[in-house]
């Protein structure tokens, strides 16, 4: 990552850590969580929580790899589709970036959650819900002593330590490095510039010479298409008997949906 651009991000941080800090707590009364206890399924934790904010959430397979989830409502009912072609640690993340959207967001939005891009960070609403989200992922008290722990074990190596860390709370390698520097756990100048530009391959590497599990690097791939085309079709049979909709009406709107599905899980 640019340099420029972290510390953007981490001034951002040092600035609204206050409000930011009070959704998150927030948000772990609203699904009676402890706000310093780490968050071992959040997908379980969000999708109950969405559903009491008229969200389902889907998980498919999306080719565009810039795209981490994408949320969206409209008249009182919305969805969060999470791209199960990333690594899974990318869509847990992608899933705590997406709670900040549902519960402290606009009404009608799509976002995606990498921390590569190029022009993510622009809006204002982006930086504080990839902050919100490493909070959440990553509590303070929790994160602070198992940075301690993980140094030791790593011979002080902070790349190792990071990987660890990664390892452990199964968050992207950026999410790990940024919470550290948010938490004065290392600054810019104590680390080699490369320790800020490692790829995913090198990620992996890591983790399997260090006997960690590797395969949260990969994607699931999982697919809930058919669950979705399910749904539509017994709502729409209701809609049928209650002379809302057409039968005709019901078999484009399935068709429709394929074609669309197609497009987005492409080849």
């Amino acid at each position: 990552m640019n340099l420029d651009r972290l510390r953007k991000i981490i001034a951002y941080s040092e600035n609204n850590r206050d409000s930011i800090h009070t959704r998150v707590k927030n948000f772990c009364s609203f699904v009676s969580l402890e706000t310093d206890s780490p968050v071992l399924n959040i997908l379980q934790i969000a999708r109950s929580a969405f559903e009491k904010k008229g969200y389902f959430v889907f998980e498919i397979p999306v080719e565009d790899y810039e795209i981490g989830a994408l949320c969206y409502k409209r008249t009182g009912l919305g969805y969060v589709v999470l791209n199960t072609s990333l690594p899974r640690v990318n869509v847990n993340f992608a899933i705590a970036h997406e709670i900040y959207h549902v519960f402290f967001g606009n009404d009608e939005f799509v976002s995606k959650v990498e921390f590569f891009d190029e022009h993510y960070y622009e809006r204002e609403e982006e930086f504080e819900a990839n902050i919100f989200a490493g909070i959440l992922l990553l509590p303070e008290s929790g994160f602070r002593r198992m940075y301690a722990k993980f140094k030791i074990e790593s011979g002080t190596n902070e790349f190792d330590t990071l990987i660890r860390l990664m390892s452990y709370f199964q968050v992207p390698y950026m999410a790990v490095l940024i919470r550290c520097l948010e938490l004065n756990l290392f600054s810019y100048n104590s680390l080699p510039a490369d320790l800020f530009n490692y790829d995913s391959k090198v990620i992996k590497q890591k983790m399997s010479e260090l006997w960690l599990d590797d395969t949260i690097m990969n994607s699931s791939g999982k697919d809930d298409y058919r669950h979705i085309e399910e749904l539509v079709e017994s709502r729409g049979r209701e809609f049928i008997q209650a002379g809302y909709i057409t039968e005709h009406v019901l078999s484009k709107i399935l068709e429709n949906m394929r074609n669309l599905f197609i497009r987005i899980k492409g080849k």
